[in-house]
């Protein structure tokens, strides 16, 4: 489906699920804010070369005149955008950027929970062949190593300044007990205070430091991060021109999935996508 009247200087891509995991991508509007006037063309699949089959079918005066398209840091989408939109500035969705580094510190705080795993097993096994019960090591919040490293998922997720006072004890646990923990976090909070910058230059020159220093570091967990933001650059900086986001992208896809957890599921995509055409086109 393409809608040129709904088009704008300023787009966003994304794709998401309709039925039994099926991926359709959807170009939208900002100043449509997730309403009428939203979706400017939907497609099925997140091939590029059917993205710029559909997009090639919109007026050539209008892709012109789109400035700026926001989306995450899949080539597919940037090769479709750069196809279709010729005078558009991409800017890589922040959001995305900041999950992958808290992603790489997730996966710190997961293996650490696997070797605790790991170790209670073994002692429980040892236990059983002295005929004793084994009884695991609690911390002063009463939680046991696994416990700690499980519950402290959101806390890493979130800013200090934001923590309740339970959490605040739990995270002075887990990092006086794993203090590489407390390293990887500190390297997330200091990538996320860069999106704070007001301007390009500063921003730029803090995020080339922490790549640099994530690369030299000594969790080997932020390499990928470092260098996947890396080849990534030019797209990331665009975000400090008009500090956009794929927030309305992410809310029109919000409410996709809301539509269809109202309907306990879809069974007939055509009749769901006409059913979309009316709400958001």
């Amino acid at each position: 489906m393409i809608f040129p009247e709904n088009m704008g200087e300023h787009l966003s891509i994304d794709e998401t699920s309709l039925s039994n995991g099926e991926l359709y991508t959807f170009i939208t509007n900002k100043k449509g804010r997730a309403k009428k006037g939203t979706l400017v063309a939907s497609i099925k699949g997140t091939l590029s070369k059917d993205i710029v089959g559909v997009l090639e079918m919109l007026p050539l005066s209008k892709r012109k005149l789109v400035k700026e398209v926001t989306l995450d840091m899949a080539k597919n989408m940037e090769y479709s955008v750069k196809m279709c939109f010729p005078n558009t500035t991409l800017v890589t969705d922040r959001f995305h950027v900041v999950k992958l580094v808290i992603d790489a510190l997730q996966h710190v705080r997961i293996k650490h929970r696997w070797e605790e795993l790991d170790k209670e097993n073994k002692a429980i096994q040892k236990a059983k062949e002295k005929g004793k019960k084994y009884k695991p090591r609690a911390f002063e919040n009463e939680d046991s190593a696994k416990q700690l490293l499980a519950r402290s998922r959101f806390i890493l997720a979130k800013k200090s300044s934001n923590w309740t006072y339970t959490q605040k004890l739990r995270a002075e646990i887990l990092f006086r007990e794993y203090p590489v923990i407390q390293e990887a976090y500190k390297r997330v909070m200091e990538f996320r205070s860069i999106y704070e910058e007001t301007h390009l230059f500063r921003a730029e020159k803090r995020l080339k430091l922490w790549i640099n220093e994530s690369i030299n570091g000594s969790i080997k967990e932020f390499y990928t991060a470092a260098n996947t933001i890396n080849n990534n650059m030019e797209n990331i900086l665009n975000f400090f021109n008009n500090r956009n986001t794929n927030a309305f992208a992410e809310s029109f896809n919000s409410k996709i999935k809301l539509f269809r957890a109202n309907l306990r599921g879809v069974v007939k995509v055509d009749f769901f996508l006409f059913r979309m055409y009316k709400l958001f086109a």
